[in-house]
Parts: structure tokens; sequence; C-alpha cells
């Protein structure tokens, strides 16, 4: 490579130009002793006098095969080695051995290689541990921009998920008791029905109207009302499940939809709780707010086939005969059920 110490010879390539050209070299001497070292070098191993150790002492070859002597690390040069430091934090290396002429030893130039982002953390290196024409830390610029976009753009992201799940769940939401409405029961009647033609799985559906409900909002106001329908709501949520749906579908209607095993006994025992809670007094502004339910039910389980459209008409019908038997009260529907007179001549569903 060149006659003479290449590192102190002024005519040639001094210690310091060469440690700015490859902050991570060392010269070794043919006996395997360290003779100089770059200062980034210098830097990973602080607190070590490199200088005057042996190389095979402080580094472990690891590919493309290990080293037991200098001759070995010879042998490699040329070859893109894999390295490390046998001390911790046991940084791992890449490297290029450069034999020099004169038995002057060999260069070994080390870099980080694809570990250079994790050497950075547990050395604290900066711009100035690289050389001026090292990539590294423009590649770890544009990494830590990359993560610092990616780590935006989840987050945009997962406000946006949670913005369209806010605005699915208020289109099936009623705004006021904040049950669901008649599209989200549509939905889930639409669902359980596919489980009872698939699966044989049984259900039963609801239908409330309260009692009294237009005499709160005449005498009192529709803020009264609006207290009562809430109160309606909670009453409902507390008689019924998770995976119950029950659903406001109309001014004081509400609808519910009990997945199986359920039968007439259930149902009965249901209703009572119910109506006897909507029954319990609501206070407004020191005025009681006395109201009752009529609830009309019926059973897949009646229904060859059972249709969304049949079962809910039949259930308004039970809901009439309830009407009809004084109110407060909850009729199953059975085949045949009829009313004792036309509807037009049933008394008002208020």
């Amino acid at each position: 490579m060149m006659d003479g110490n290449p590192l102190s010879d002024p005519a040639l390539l001094g210690e310091a130009d060469l440690g700015r050209l490859m902050p991570m070299f060392l010269w070794v001497a043919p006996t395997g002793h360290i003779r100089a070292v770059g200062p980034t070098l210098a830097k990973l191993c602080e607190g070590v006098a490199i200088v005057g150790l042996r190389f095979l002492d402080m580094f472990e070859i690891r590919k493309p095969q290990s080293a037991r002597s200098m001759d070995e690390v010879r042998l490699m040069a040329g070859q893109r080695l894999h390295l490390g430091l046998r001390e911790p934090p046991h940084t791992g290396l890449r490297g290029l051995v450069v034999p020099l002429q004169d038995g002057q030893g060999m260069i070994v130039n080390l870099s980080f290689g694809i570990a250079a982002a994790e050497a950075v953390r547990d050395h604290a290196l900066t711009n100035a541990d690289f050389a001026p024409t090292d990539l590294t830390v423009e590649l770890l610029y544009l990494t830590e921009v990359k993560a610092a976009v990616m780590e935006e753009l989840a987050a945009l992201n997962a406000r946006l998920q949670a913005a369209q799940r806010a605005a699915e769940e208020q289109a099936l939401t009623d705004a006021l008791t904040g049950l669901a409405n008649r599209r989200a029961l549509d939905t889930a009647l639409g669902r359980v029905l596919d489980a009872a033609l698939r699966g044989g799985k049984d259900f039963a559906l609801l239908h409330l109207d309260l009692d009294f409900f237009k005499a709160v909002n005449d005498t009192l106001g529709h803020a009264a009302g609006d207290l009562v329908l809430t109160h309606v709501a909670a009453v409902l949520r507390g008689a019924t499940r998770k995976q119950d749906t029950v659903a406001r579908v109309g001014g004081d209607e509400f609808v519910m939809i009990l997945p199986g095993p359920v039968d007439e006994a259930t149902i009965t025992t249901i209703a009572r709780r119910i109506i006897a809670e909507l029954e319990m007094p609501v206070t407004f502004e020191g005025e009681p707010c006395r109201i009752s339910g009529s609830i009309g039910a019926t059973l897949s389980t009646l229904y060859e086939r059972p249709d969304a459209d049949r079962m809910l008409s039949d259930a308004d019908t039970a809901l009439y005969v309830s009407k009809r038997r004084g109110r407060g009260r909850c009729t199953i529907y059975v085949p045949g059920l009829e009313l004792p007179e036309d509807k037009r001549g049933a008394p008002d569903r208020r």
C-alpha cells in the first residue's frame, strides 16, 4: 500500500485525516495489537484504552467464519465481515480488512450496517461521529421522518375509524333515549331471523306501548315527556340482557328482541317487571308523572318459517288485546288470536 509508517509519515495520510475519512478504522499490527483507532470506534469503547490491546480480544468475527488468529483474519481480506464487540452492549458491526505492505499489518474499516439506529441510541452518537460522505445519518433521518409520518397516519386512521364508528352508531341510535332506532331494529331482526332459519335458534319479539303518556305531555309539557321516555329506556335496559335489542320505534312505542332460549314464562316475568317499574311515578318539577305500559309478544317457535312482518303484526295484535283487557299487562300471541272487536273500535293507545 505505502512505504514506512502510513499513519505517521507527513508526506502520506495522517492518523487524524484517516479518522475523518473512516471514523471507525483500526490499524492492526501483524502481531494483532491495535496501533491506532478512529474516533467513533474509540467512543464505542469508551473507558477502554484500545491502543495496545489485541484485535481478537476486543472483537469477535462471526461471519464468514470465526477467526482464532491474525493469520485467519488476513485470509478474510476483501471479504465482508460480520463481527461484534465482545463486551456489552455487544454492538454488531460490518467490516473490511485491507492488508498493508512491508509488514505494516492491516487496516480494518468498520461500520454499523443495518444496526445503525440501535448503535446511535446505545452510544449517543451524533452527526459528527460519521464521515461527511457517510449516508447513515441521512438514512436515519429519513427513517425517523418515515416513522413519524407512519405514526401520524396511524393516529389519523384511528381517528377516522372512531369517527366512522361514531357516525354509524349515531345513525342506528335514537337521539333522545340512546336506544336502537328503527333502522337498527330492522338489522337486528334480520340477524335473528337468519339464525332461526339456519340453525333453529329461537327468539321472542315484544312490542311495548306506553299507557297514559299523552296525558303527561298534555298536562306537564314535552320536557316532562322526554324525562319519562329516558326513564323508560333505563327501565328496558335494566330488564334486558346485553345480547338483547331494545329499540324505540315511535313516539312512545318500543320493540324488544330477546334471543332464545326463551319461553312464555320468561316473557311473562320480564313483562311484569317492566310494567311494575314503569308504574313507579317519575317526578318532574315536583309533579309526579304516572304512566304504565301494555305489551304484546310473540315467539319464533310459533312459525314454520318466521317472518319479520308477520311477527311484528302478531305482536301488535297481542298489544291491542292487552289494551282491550285494561292496559298495564302483557299478552302473548297464539295462533288464531283476534281482537274482541275491529281495531277501528279499539281503545286509544295513549
